[in-house]
């Protein structure tokens, strides 16, 4: 042994020092290594601006599980780390750090602005990366990127001119989301979507040259009727049939608009009758292009109404709004408002209600691109865990509009295309154009805008790797295997970084995704600024350690599902931890000096052969949850395992071993803890890689526990037998407990312990474990007999199958209590009996359940039956 544990576990004491430990001996960096296979995650990169949340915490703790477990399995694994540019967050950040010294961005100029931003970056970028290192993340840090340096600006240039060249990105104009506060275009990821109060305005459109017959339509944005261009109905809607070509007149704005059937409309929602504003809503738009409708944009870009709004020009939006509604009510067009609750997007960086917009920006066409993404999982070469999310995917692909790419922004990758300022010309080049190809002027302008932030992370399994070089990473190490992500950016991420393997290198980027629910509170609300009830990491780490918060996250928790967040579940945690760390302290107090190198199986007791056999089962348990991704399973059993069979149980047994120096199988107890401890640690090692660090490496003198071979079932250590022999003396055991408690009688009070079996093989089980049944059980004396002989008719007793434990108490008992508990168990097994029976009776359940089921319904039945017979004995011997 190195050295003793210290009397107390103190996680910030270790695991500083630990993670240093692994990264000065580079034991997460990954070389390409032909001998071994590859195992390769790439992390979904944080945003420089971001701090660690419970959201990070939970998608970080799970890829370093999995990382850390497939290193010991043999496999070269990489994890590939990196932070993402995040356009909208940063420049935020610098304009108002401008502000706060008195500069406008614009007075800047983009130049010296985008000094200010990569200095923003130097100084804070790094936030999440140290954050995350305090985690364990066993991140190849030595390979970390950043969506704005070069090599991943290379990726992001040669995509762009290559997907325009082949028709898939163009410049048009359609709808977009629009923010009026950052005055950008954001994607669909960047819209959260709200339950707001509004109201249903409810409008007469007259028909013209028809007196007194008006088209009723509701709406919840009243001012966008400035920018109406159609009346849609449902073409089988007969209500509205014989207006369909006809003419509107529209309200406030001295202009006519067409009744259009289209199947768009739904007969059953609202009046059956809804306003087309193609310019204003996605799906007018679709309607709009069907039937030739003009688009008319009614808004600036900062929502106030431009110039087609006529008298409501320049007011803000939602003034317009107010005075469009009196103005309606006021010449008789208004015909009720209705409360009604909607669903509104806003932009998840500054709160402000989204506007969708028609206007010129750059798009990418998703069709052809969208079909290999979707064979993908129809094939099986992408799954997803857990499979429902498949559906997900799908639906989000089949319906599939053209991406908005392009962000009236500076920081961020600045679109690779060129404006003649002569002729209007679009030259699309990595570099600078000299001339202008088709009228030869020297004077082209650079489009202002930069691309959207996703464009670049969804190249990020590929371009991390050097692609569009042909690199040894990139031919090692991709496609890549697992991708862990939260189910909230399935679409706007996993879908972009399919279509865009499958178009760039010809295969999907990942085998698998796993998909994770939240973390939510303790009430179960999403965790956010606005309710307060946010969990900093950090600071749970820093009272409890991070191994503590890692298994919280992990215990309980299910692909896809979101978990609850409290702090009894981290203190449950902390307090395991601290069960193994005494336990490991106690056992290498006993190694000391110890010899137990000649021990062989042969050597081993029937409690040494169950705890063995009990781990042996436990590791290929293990080992299946977690390659099914049943991460929360898999670190219960450990839990239950280390908790209760071992250091409850096992460590209980041999406790009389040990402290007996003529004991001839003390070596073999101590060569049985000293394998199990070390076996277990390294099952529990990707879960709480700290404490297992420093416990392993003080128990073993090795250099790493990350270093060490994943346990596998060894057919050598399986012991049905003595599980068998061990779990009926348990039985007893607990039989004897609760007995006892019933009776309030206390541990320091021993008395004798009849074990009465007429089989051989009972009465040899404890025969074999008298000494540890005597310790557990609280016994002066353990008898073991065929027959009740010599047992006082008072004694007390617990029945477990083929044998009957007694235990002459009676002058601590009071024998009516103890007739009172027997008449409950008898109530007990009586049930059970009948539940079988009724089982057993059903035809359907005979004829359709496993034969294996039926045949453990048999066995139940007749433990149960043997059971209450000697209850029905014991209470009948009372009763006398």
């Amino acid at each position: 042994m190195k050295k003793e544990l210290e009397t107390t576990y103190n996680p910030g004491e270790i695991e500083e020092r630990l993670y240093q430990k692994w990264l000065d001996n580079k034991y997460f960096h990954a070389e390409v290594d032909r001998t071994k296979k590859p195992y390769t995650i790439v992390i979904p990169p944080p945003n420089i601006t971001g701090k660690l949340h419970m959201g990070h915490a939970l998608d970080e703790t799970l890829q370093d599980i999995l990382i850390r477990f497939k290193k010991m399995q043999g496999y070269n694994t990489l994890w590939q780390p990196g932070t993402d540019h995040a356009s909208i967050a940063t420049e935020v950040k610098i304009i108002n750090a401008l502000k706060e010294e008195g500069i406008e961005k614009e007075d800047l100029g983009r130049e010296k602005f985008l000094e200010r931003a990569w200095e923003w970056k130097e100084e804070y970028g790094g936030t999440i990366v140290s954050q995350l290192k305090k985690l364990g993340s066993a991140c190849d840090w030595d390979r970390e990127r950043f969506t704005l340096d070069e090599g991943c600006s290379k990726a992001v240039q040669e995509v762009f001119i290559k997907l325009y060249e082949k028709g898939y990105i163009y410049r048009g104009s359609r709808i977009i989301n629009w923010c009026p506060v950052c005055q950008t275009s954001i994607s669909d990821a960047e819209v959260e979507y709200e339950d707001q109060a509004g109201h249903f305005w409810h409008i007469k459109y007259p028909v013209v040259g028809s007196e007194n017959e008006y088209v009723e339509i509701a709406t919840t944005r009243p001012e966008t009727l400035l920018g109406d261009t159609a009346v849609a109905v449902h073409p089988e809607d007969e209500r509205y049939s014989h207006l369909v070509g006809k003419m509107l007149e529209l309200p406030l704005c001295n202009r006519q608009i067409p009744v259009v059937a289209d199947e768009y409309v739904d007969r059953e929602f609202g009046t059956g009758a809804v306003k087309i504003t193609p310019a204003h809503d996605p799906n007018d738009f679709e309607v709009g292009k069907r039937h030739n409708l003009p688009e008319i944009n009614i808004l600036n870009d900062d929502a106030t109404v431009n110039k087609n709004g006529g008298k409501y020009a320049g007011m803000d939006r939602y003034e317009a709004r107010k005075v469009i509604v009196k103005d309606l009510e006021e010449q008789g067009y208004l015909v009720k408002i209705k409360d009604h609750e909607h669903n509104v997007g806003t932009h998840d960086r500054c709160g402000t209600t989204i506007e969708p917009m028609i206007k010129p920006q750059w798009f990418v066409k998703m069709d052809e691109l969208a079909k290999p993404a979707i064979e993908a999982v129809k094939n099986g070469d992408l799954k997803f865990v857990p499979e429902r999310y498949t559906k997900t995917y799908l639906h989000w692909l089949e319906n599939i509009r053209d991406w908005c790419i392009s962000r009236q922004l500076w920081w961020g990758h600045r679109i690779p295309a060129y404006y003649c300022d002569e002729c209007g010309e679009v030259v699309v080049s990595g570099d600078v154009p000299e001339v202008c190809p088709k009228c030869g002027c020297k004077h082209l302008t650079q489009d202002e805008d930069t691309l959207d932030t996703w464009f670049s992370s969804a190249l990020w399994p590929f371009s991390t790797l050097g692609w569009p070089d042909k690199t040894e990473e990139m031919d090692y190490f991709y496609p890549t295997n697992t991708l862990v992500t939260g189910y909230d950016i399935i679409f706007f991420w996993v879908v972009r970084m399919v279509f865009s393997g499958y178009e760039h290198t010809g295969k999907c980027p990942f085998d698998t995704v796993l998909i994770h629910g939240l973390v939510r509170d303790e009430q179960g609300r999403k965790m956010s600024k606005s309710l307060g009830n946010g969990i900093d990491p950090l600071e749970v780490i820093a009272q409890y350690g991070a191994d503590a918060l890692r298994f919280t996250l992990v215990t309980g928790n299910a692909p896809g599902n979101d978990m609850r967040y409290t702090e009894k579940r981290v203190i449950a945690s902390r307090n395991f931890a601290n069960k193994v760390w005494n336990a490991s302290r106690f056992i290498m107090m006993n190694l000391e000096q110890a010899d137990f190198t000649n021990v062989t199986l042969d050597d081993l007791t029937s409690a040494d052969k169950w705890i063995l056999s009990k781990l042996n089962t436990l590791a290929k348990d293990v080992t299946e949850n977690m390659e099914k991704y049943e991460l929360g399973i898999a670190v219960q059993k450990l839990n239950d395992f280390l908790w209760e069979e071992f250091c409850d149980w096992y460590i209980e047994m041999v406790k009389p071993r040990l402290y007996n120096d003529e004991d001839e199988t003390k070596a073999a107890a101590l060569w049985t803890l000293n394998t199990v401890l070390t076996e277990a640690l390294k099952l529990l090692h990707p879960y709480m890689p700290f404490i297992t660090e420093e416990i392993y490496c003080n128990l073993t003198d090795e250099e790493s526990i990350m270093l060490a071979k994943w346990p596998e079932f060894k057919e050598e250590w399986n012991f049905k037998a003595d599980e068998k022999a061990v779990e009926t003396i348990k039985e007893a055991v607990r039989g004897i407990r609760n007995v006892r408690a019933e009776m309030n009688v206390s541990p320091k009070k021993k008395a004798q312990v009849y074990v009465v079996s007429e089989s051989e093989e009972i009465r040899n089980i404890f025969e074999t474990g008298k000494v540890f049944f005597a310790t557990l059980g609280y016994a002066s004396e353990v008898i073991i007999q065929n027959d009740k002989n010599g047992i006082g008719e008072d004694a007390v007793s617990t029945v477990i199958p083929e044998a009957v434990i007694y235990m002459p108490f009676a002058e601590l008992v009071d024998i009516e209590k103890e007739k009172e508990r027997l008449a409950k168990e008898q109530k007990r097994l009586t049930g059970e009996i009948k539940r079988c029976e009724g089982m057993l009776g059903n035809e359907r359940f005979v004829s359709k359940a496993p034969v294996a089921k039926v045949q453990e319904e048999k066995d139940k039945l007749a433990k149960y039956q043997q059971m209450l017979s000697q209850v029905e004995e014991q209470l009948g011997r009372l009763n006398k």
